[in-house]
């Protein structure tokens, strides 16, 4: 268990510099120890100059003059463009400013040139359970458009892509698969919990732990710092994966956004990019099919999102990579290794004072496949080797793994045709089977309404329907219903949906439910009262009721369809793919 009492800097103690997260991917810095040199006609930045038109050279030269350029020395230095995410409403991404300038510094002393642009940073926490929350997931898709539009508009010669959160960690794995440049990754890092510096903590950040004390309750729920929520959510989730691709320094991914340490990374990865552009090491050469495979298996074992399901597939889907549903039940026998909140007492903060990623890499390497390149240009296989597990209660060897199944199972049967996911590391053994009568609503409201009257019951099973990608639209997630049966003391209590959850969700809660209900899945012929089996263990998600019944019902049915403001949302409804294909536009 995590110590207890206020804490701030969790280096462990007697570990010296060379032997810290720091000091992995430090070591591997080298290749932007020297100014880089490119021979004129190799860049993509020489355009800028040496264009087929005389006069449009001369206009270039002129117009970056105003922004502070020399494009003299575009034609030995490369041009680095830096997608930033600093938002100040979004906690994740509220430093990110700082972190860009020592990216800055890093491009400028190892020899480049570079140009910093921003796109923005929905917190999903600020939209959850109310109307804003369906237009969260849609921004995935934009900003990755944003990103990818931009570039291929400009010269650039290598990409640094910094981020934090839910949608715009995968949002820049997608850009930088479509462009396939010189790219790499710097995370915005974990925050702080505040449960961790208030009395009467009880050696464990969860939520969970501390449901009979309301004033440590809402310190589970208060961000002290700066940094991603300090939990296995979405965030951190794709924060980890991007050190089981190789997209960032090794060990940069898990310093939390407010410690020192961080500044030193982003000073590193502005090096090592300008080195990236010399080598010729583009972002395909960290997205093959090994390193999916690589990020599904890591994913289970970390107790990742739910969400991994529905982003690893849009990220492969823009690097020409085959991922599927398929795919994350073969995987179905990596243990969860990590018992990181929502699933454990741990925060992110413990895995990286106990080692951080590299080391958890080190304990799922049988599961690898480590021959996969990293930006480091070396194997993944070097970045496991140079790592140390510093705390083996936190990072435990594979066989005494926090649970002996995966993170996330891929469930399916008659309610989910094309499957359905749950995050089995969530849920407690006593409800990985149940069976209870269906309460169905078509609105969060209307269930959030029902929940706070008292009538949901122990053993029911909530259906949140039309809650889809098309549905919605924009799949919202459901962290609302599902806090509020917490609050209710409703541990006997599941859910069902067509949405989705955020990663602080626990409990027996299954989303992306395909097909969805907008797009006639059996999930829209459920009636209250209807019997709902779930089996975890056994894969299965059945609804108790007849073909010839849910027949007659489909003759009559109509669809529940939500109203949605003239704009973007329209367009988005009538292209988005279902979950099971990464709710990707087609």
């Amino acid at each position: 268990m995590m110590s207890s009492g206020p804490r701030t800097d969790t280096r462990p103690t007697g570990v010296s510099e060379d032997l810290g997260a720091v000091a992995v991917w430090g070591s591997q810095r080298e290749s932007g120890d020297n100014i880089m040199s490119v021979e004129a006609g190799k860049k993509r930045s020489d355009i800028i100059s040496n264009s087929a038109s005389p006069i449009m050279n001369m206009f270039r030269k002129g117009l970056l003059h105003g922004a502070g350029y020399d494009t003299d020395k575009f034609r030995t230095r490369p041009l680095i463009a830096i997608a930033n995410s600093h938002t100040e409403l979004t906690t994740g991404h509220a430093h990110l400013d700082r972190l860009a300038r020592k990216v800055h510094d890093g491009i400028l002393a190892a020899g480049g040139e570079c140009a910093e642009f921003n796109v923005p940073a929905p917190c999903d926490g600020v939209a959850m359970a109310h109307d804003g929350m369906r237009f969260v997931l849609a921004q995935r898709d934009l900003i990755a458009d944003m990103i990818e539009t931009h570039v291929r508009s400009q010269p650039y010669d290598g990409l640094v892509v910094i981020a934090g959160c839910d949608k715009i960690n995968p949002a820049m794995m997608m850009a930088a698969a479509r462009l396939d440049l010189p790219t790499i990754y710097l995370s915005a890092g974990p925050g702080q919990m505040d449960i961790r510096n208030a009395s009467g903590q009880r050696g464990t950040i969860d939520h969970g732990d501390y449901g009979d004390d309301a004033q440590l309750l809402a310190k589970t729920a208060t961000c002290s710092t700066c940094g991603a929520c300090e939990i296995m959510g979405t965030a951190n989730t794709f924060q980890c994966l991007a050190e089981a691709f190789g997209l960032c320094l090794p060990g940069s991914s898990n310093i939390p956004g407010w410690h020192s340490d961080k500044l030193a990374a982003a000073r590193g990865t502005g090096e090592r990019i300008v080195g990236m552009v010399r080598e010729g090491l583009n972002a395909r050469q960290m997205f093959t099919p090994a390193a999916f495979s690589n990020a599904v298996r890591i994913a289970m074992a970390i107790g990742a999102s739910t969400n991994t399901a529905l982003h690893l597939p849009a990220v492969a889907k823009a690097a020409g990579v085959s991922l599927g549903m398929a795919d994350f039940e073969a995987a179905g026998e990596v243990p969860t290794l990590l018992a990181v909140s929502p699933n454990g007492p741990y925060g992110v903060q413990d895995l990286w004072a106990a080692g951080g990623m590299p080391a958890v890499l080190k304990r799922m390497e049988g599961f690898l496949d480590t021959s996969c390149m990293t930006v480091t240009g070396k194997p993944l296989k070097a970045t496991i080797d140079a790592a140390r597990v510093v705390n083996e209660a936190v990072i435990p060897p594979v066989e005494k793994a926090f649970r002996p199944t995966s993170a996330i199972t891929v469930l399916r049967g008659n309610l989910a045709p094309d499957t359905a996911i749950v995050k089995q590391a969530g849920v407690q053994p006593s409800m990985l089977k149940c069976k209870g009568p269906a309460a169905c609503f078509n609105t969060e409201e209307d269930a959030l309404a029902a929940i706070g009257a008292g009538r949901i019951k122990q053993g029911d099973v909530v259906v949140l329907r039309y809650l889809g990608p098309r549905g919605a639209p924009g799949m919202p997630e459901m962290l609302g219903a599902t806090m509020a049966l917490k609050m209710k003391g409703l541990k006997q209590a599941a859910l069902v949906t067509d949405g989705r959850f955020s990663g602080a969700t626990s409990g027996p809660c299954v989303g992306h439910i395909c097909p969805e209900a907008s797009d006639g899945g059996p999930i829209a012929l459920i009636e209250d009262g209807d019997l709902i089996e779930i089996d975890i263990p056994g894969r299965q998600l059945t609804l108790h009721v007849d073909d010839a019944t849910l027949a007659k019902r489909r003759a009559v049915w109509k669809p529940f369809e939500h109203e949605v403001p003239d704009g973007f949302m329209r367009r988005y409804r009538k292209h988005v793919r279902p979950a099971c294909e990464g709710a990707v536009l087609d």
